[in-house]
């Protein structure tokens, strides 16, 4: 069935492109319909790669299992508190009296 609709859209764009050059020669309707396909070609592309049911990305309200601090579905759900890192993985911070990247002391 994706098959289908991803050639119906190409096919459809290969129509415009011809309906919109009906009263030139053959090479640019050839052309146009090539254009035509360019342009459907993502549509295309996205139309038959469409999922169906939307629960697979969302995150459930669940409690996540506490031992599993790295699964994907943990580390998404801790983002903000964890700043972007794993659990343990986290990079120190610079003491506030002193530069880390002062230019005097780079060299």
């Amino acid at each position: 069935m994706r098959l289908v609709l991803f050639a119906a859209v190409l096919a459809l764009g290969a129509m415009i492109g011809v309906i919109a050059a009906a009263g030139d020669d053959t090479s640019t309707k050839v052309t146009m319909a090539f254009v035509g396909v360019l342009f459907a070609l993502p549509v295309a592309a996205l139309l038959a790669r469409r999922r169906k049911g939307s629960e697979s990305g969302q995150l459930s309200d669940e409690l996540l299992d506490p031992s599993v601090s790295t699964s994907p579905r943990s580390l998404s759900a801790n983002y903000w508190r964890d700043r972007g890192h794993p659990p343990y993985m986290k990079p120190s911070d610079g003491d506030p009296d002193k530069h880390m990247f002062d230019p005097d002391r780079l060299s």
